[in-house]
């Protein structure tokens, strides 16, 4: 990484927690309830470890074979959230090397990544995610599935179901998805749930706003 584009990551990381903690700060909240998930997928091992140095703990990777390399680059204090779609014939490979997963979006994956991890003794966390938007190109649960899968991944023993998430349709004004965050706030205050993954680098603030607890930015952290 050169110099530029370590000062580029640092300006921008700055820039999105100082949003972030406006957006808490509009919307009651503690900036500390917000986690900030860099997803990674996009650069290399450089960025992770300059990230890191800057005090990033959570990582997002969408493919088993980039995480392999950047997992090992980085102190084991790091976690690892698989944020992509999961092929279960690479559910053992997901188990081992990640520390949650952010996308169980069917049950058949569900099973499968119950018995592998299992398998690797470990219960893993897991998010449900759910298609809140019902757009048809979209990975996940409806609305309407939402409460009997989650309660489906609540009866498996090596899964620890700890909130849902959502991609929200990309739009030019974040505000014209806001219904579709405080939709799915609302299922999960209904299933009791803590986590609420929602907001990407288009959308984050909105997202907070209306009670995203985790937020997966890629994008707006390496943008020149």
């Amino acid at each position: 990484m050169t110099h530029s584009t370590a000062d580029t990551v640092r300006r921008n990381l700055s820039r999105i927690r100082d949003e972030i903690a406006q957006a808490c700060e509009r919307s009651n909240r503690n900036p500390d309830d917000v986690t900030l998930v860099a997803v990674t997928k996009s650069v290399g091992v450089d960025e992770v470890r300059i990230l890191f140095d800057l005090g990033v703990r959570h990582f997002g990777e969408s493919r088993l074979h980039e995480a392999e390399t950047k997992t090992d680059a980085v102190d084991r204090d790091a976690i690892w959230h698989m944020v992509g779609h999961i092929q279960r014939r690479k559910a053992k490979g997901v188990v081992e090397r990640f520390d949650c997963i952010d996308a169980v979006d069917r049950i058949e994956l569900a099973h499968t990544l119950d018995q592998r991890a299992g398998e690797a003794q470990k219960c893993i966390p897991v998010l449900v995610e759910v298609n809140v938007s019902g757009e048809t190109e979209k990975y996940g649960f409806s609305t309407s599935e939402t409460g009997s899968a989650a309660a489906a991944l609540n009866e498996m023993e090596h899964l620890d179901i700890q909130g849902l998430m959502t991609m929200a349709p990309r739009v030019d004004d974040p505000e014209t998805i806001r219904c579709h965050f405080a939709n799915l706030r609302r299922i999960r205050d209904d299933l009791g749930l803590r986590e609420l993954s929602m907001g990407m680098s288009e959308d984050y603030v909105v997202a907070i706003e209306e009670g995203s607890t985790q937020v997966r930015i890629g994008r707006a952290l390496f943008k020149v």
